[in-house]
C-alpha cells in the first residue's frame, strides 16, 4: 500500500511482514534467507545498493571464519561460497555482487529494499511495532510492520531508535574477569579501513599520487609489510591501514574516511614509487571509498559472551553457532602507532556461541546478528569475523521463523524449543559442534547398504569430518546406495549431503588466501580460475521401488555443485536407490547423509 505521508508531502509505502531484517551484510542476508525458506514473510532493509556489507564490492574484505581443520562453516555460508565457485571462477567482484543479489531475490517470501536507510522506529512500551526507512533512489519512505525485528546493521541502528540496551568500548579487566582486557574501561574500539586492490599487467604502469596523499618511507611500516621480500605485498589486502579506534567509529566515519584515503593513496605511492618493492607492472585497480568497520555498538542480550566463555569452548545448552577465529584485538590507534597493529590471543576452534547472545535483554521482539551481538570487546574480537556472523545470521532467521510458527517471543525459544532450533539448523546444513542430527521418525529402523554391505556411517548423524574422524561413505562412481525402511512410509523429500571438500585441497593452483575464502584481493597474471570442489557429486540418479520387482527413476541430476540437495518425492517409499554417476573431478563419490524427510 502506498499513501502520501503527512511529513513534507513525501510518499510512504507500508509493508507487512513476520520478520524485518535491517542490514544486508552476510549476517542479515543469512537471517533473511533462512527465515524466508522456513515459510515466513520477510522484508530485508539495506542502506547500500549492493548486498554483502564488508564482503561486498564496496569494501572487499575477505570472509574469515574458524581456524583449523574440520571447522569450516557450512549452511548458507558454504552455499554462497559454492555458488560463487560455480558462477564466478575468476573471482570478479561485480559477479560476486550478483551472486549475493540473486540469493536474496530468488526467495519468494522475501522482499528486498535496497538503498533504504532505517531512520525511525515506532514503539509500544518494550515492543517494536514498525521501522521506517528513507529510500534515496525513489525519494520515498518505507514503513515495515512486523512481529519480529532483527538488527544486522553492524552499527546497531535500532539501539538508539528503540531504547535497547547496548555497549560500546572496552570493558575493564575486573568487570568480567578477562585478563586480556585493559585495566580500566574506556571508549576505544577497533578501527576502520579503506581497502585497495591491484592488478598485475604485462607493461609498466605509472602512478602519480594525489597532492593530498601522505608520503611514506620504509620506517613507516613496522609489523605491516614484509619489505625484505619485494613481492610479498601482493598477498596483502592492506587491512592494517586502520584508524578511528580512539574516536567514534559511527559519528566520525566521514572524517575518518578522508584520512584513510590519504593513507591508502600514500601506501600505494610507496609501493609503486619508492623503489623498495617490485610493482613496476602493477596498476591500482580499485580503491575503497566506503570504510569497512570492525566494531561499534554491541547489544546487550540475555547473555554477554566473554573471553572466559570463549576460552572454555562455550559448551552452552543453547549453542546455535560457533566461532574459531582467534581473539584478534586491534590497537585502537591503528596505523597511527608504529607498534604491532594487533595481537592474536589464543582461542579454541571451535567454541560455541549461545542463542541468548542473539536477542535483546529489554526489547521483547528484537534480535540481532553480526558484529553487534551480545559480547564483550574481547569476545567480539573473535566473533566479529564474517563467516561467524553469517552462521549467527542463519540462526537468527531460523529462530525467528520458529518463534512465529510457535506463537512465542524470541526469548521464549530457550529453553522450551532450543533443541528444535538446533535440529532445524543442522537440517539446513549448519554444523553445531558436539551435536548430531536426530532423524525424523520415518528414518527409525532405516538401513543403508551398498553391494550388500551395511553403511551405518550414513545414519550416525554426523555430516562432516569431525575430531579427526571422517563420517563419509566413499565408493566408486556408479555404485548403488540402497535405503530400506521396515515398511512403506510417506516421504516428502530425500536430503543428501555431499563432501564439498571443506579443506578445499582441490583448489590446487591458488594462493593461500583464495583457497580458504570465496574472494581474493590482488590479481596476478598467472592466476588460475577457481573450480567447483572436485569431491562434489555432479550427476546422480534416485530410483524408488514401485513393487513387483520394478524400479522407477524419480530424479536425475546433471549439474549439482552444492553440498546439500533436496530431491522432492511426495510418495510412499519402502526402498530407494541413490546412484552417483559423476563428480567435478574426483574418481570416487563421497556422501555424508541420505535422509528421508516426512
Amino acid at each position: 500500500m502506498i499513501r502520501k505521508s503527512e511529513k513534507e508531502g513525501f510518499m510512504i509505502k507500508e509493508h507487512e511482514a513476520d520478520l524485518c531484517v535491517v542490514g544486508g551484510g552476510l549476517a542479515g542476508m543469512c537471517a533473511a534467507i533462512s527465515a524466508a525458506r522456513r515459510g515466513i514473510k520477510v522484508v530485508l532493509m539495506h542502506d547500500r545498493p549492493v548486498l554483502g556489507g564488508n564482503a561486498s564490492s564496496e569494501i572487499r574484505m575477505w570472509i574469515r571464519g574458524a581456524n583449523g581443520e574440520d571447522v569450516r562453516e557450512t549452511g548458507l555460508v558454504e552455499e554462497i561460497a559454492l555458488e560463487n565457485c560455480y558462477r564466478n571462477p575468476n573471482m570478479n567482484f561485480s559477479i560476486w555482487d550478483s551472486v549475493l543479489y540473486e540469493k536474496v531475490k530468488q526467495e519468494e517470501n522475501l522482499e528486498l529494499l535496497l538503498n533504504c536507510s532505517c531512520l525511525d522506529a515506532q514503539m509500544e512500551g518494550k515492543h517494536i511495532c514498525s521501522v521506517t526507512g528513507w529510500q534515496l533512489t525513489t525519494q520515498m519512505f518505507h514503513r515495515v510492520h512486523a512481529g519480529i525485528f532483527a538488527d544486522c546493521s553492524g552499527d546497531s541502528i535500532l539501539a538508539p531508535l528503540t531504547g535497547a540496551s547496548w555497549r560500546m568500548g572496552r570493558e575493564s579487566r575486573e568487570e568480567f574477569g578477562e585478563d586480556i582486557a585493559p585495566q580500566i574501561e574506556d571508549s576505544c574500539t577497533m578501527g576502520l579501513s579503506c581497502l585497495m586492490q591491484a592488478r598485475q599487467t604485462n607493461r609498466p604502469v605509472r602512478f602519480i599520487a594525489p597532492k593530498w596523499a601522505y608520503h611514506y618511507t620504509k620506517e613507516d611500516f613496522p609489523y605491516r609489510m614484509e619489505l625484505d621480500s619485494p613481492d610479498k605485498w601482493r598477498e596483502d589486502n592492506f587491512w592494517w591501514m586502520e584508524i578511528g579506534g580512539t574516536q567514534d567509529t559511527i559519528h566520525d566515519t566521514e572524517e575518518l574516511r578522508d584520512e584513510l584515503l590519504r593513507i591508502a593513496y600514500g601506501v600505494w605511492d610507496f609501493i609503486k614509487n619508492s623503489g623498495v618493492l617490485n610493482a613496476k607492472h602493477w596498476d591500482l585497480e580499485w580503491m575503497g571509498f566506503l570504510p569497512g568497520k570492525r566494531e561499534s555498538r554491541r547489544y546487550v542480550g540475555a547473555h554477554i559472551l566473554t573471553q572466559n566463555d570463549v576460552r572454555q569452548q562455550g559448551r552452552f545448552e543453547d549453542l546455535i553457532g560457533y566461532g574459531g577465529w582467534t581473539m584478534d584485538d586491534h590497537d585502537p590507534r591503528g596505523f597511527q602507532t608504529r607498534e604491532k597493529p594487533n595481537i592474536f590471543h589464543a582461542a579454541p576452534s571451535p567454541y560455541g556461541i549461545p542463542y541468548r547472545c542473539l536477542y535483546s535483554a529489554n526489547i521483547d521482539n528484537l534480535m540481532f546478528a553480526g558484529r553487534n551481538i551480545s559480547a564483550t570487546h574481547t569476545a567480539n574480537s573473535s566473533t566479529r569475523v564474517m563467516a561467524t556472523c553469517g552462521v549467527l545470521g542463519q540462526a537468527v532467521g531460523t529462530a525467528a521463523a520458529l518463534a512465529v510458527q510457535k506463537g512465542v517471543r524470541p526469548g521464549q525459544i530457550y529453553p522450551k524449543y532450543i533443541s528444535v532450533l538446533q535440529q532445524e539448523l543442522i537440517e539446513d546444513g549448519c554444523y553445531l559442534p558436539w551435536h548430531r542430527r536426530e532423524f525424523f521418525p520415518i528414518m527409525e529402523e532405516a538401513e543403508i547398504s551398498c553391494g550388500g554391505h551395511s553403511v551405518p556411517v550414513l545414519l550416525d548423524g554426523m555430516e562432516r569430518r569431525a575430531d579427526g574422524v571422517d563420517h563419509a561413505w566413499e565408493g566408486q562412481l556408479g555404485s548403488e546406495l540402497l535405503l530400506t525402511l521396515p515398511e512403506p512410509r510417506q516421504a516428502g523429500s530425500l536430503r543428501i549431503v555431499f563432501d564439498s571438500d571443506l579443506k578445499r585441497v582441490t583448489w590446487e593452483n591458488q594462493k593461500w588466501y583464495v583457497k580458504r575464502y570465496p574472494m581474493k584481493c590482488n590479481t596476478c597474471l598467472d592466476d588460475s580460475p577457481i573450480n567447483v570442489p572436485g569431491t562434489i557429486v555432479r550427476v546422480y540418479e534416485v530410483w524408488v521401488d514401485v513393487g513387483n520387482g520394478r524400479w522407477e527413476k524419480v530424479w536425475e541430476e546433471n549439474g549439482n555443485y552444492q553440498q546439500q540437495n533436496r530431491v522432492p518425492l511426495n510418495r510412499m517409499v519402502k526402498q530407494l536407490k541413490f546412484i552417483p554417476k559423476a563428480s567435478w573431478g574426483s574418481k570416487t563419490a563421497r556422501v555424508y547423509a541420505l535422509e528421508l524427510i516426512e
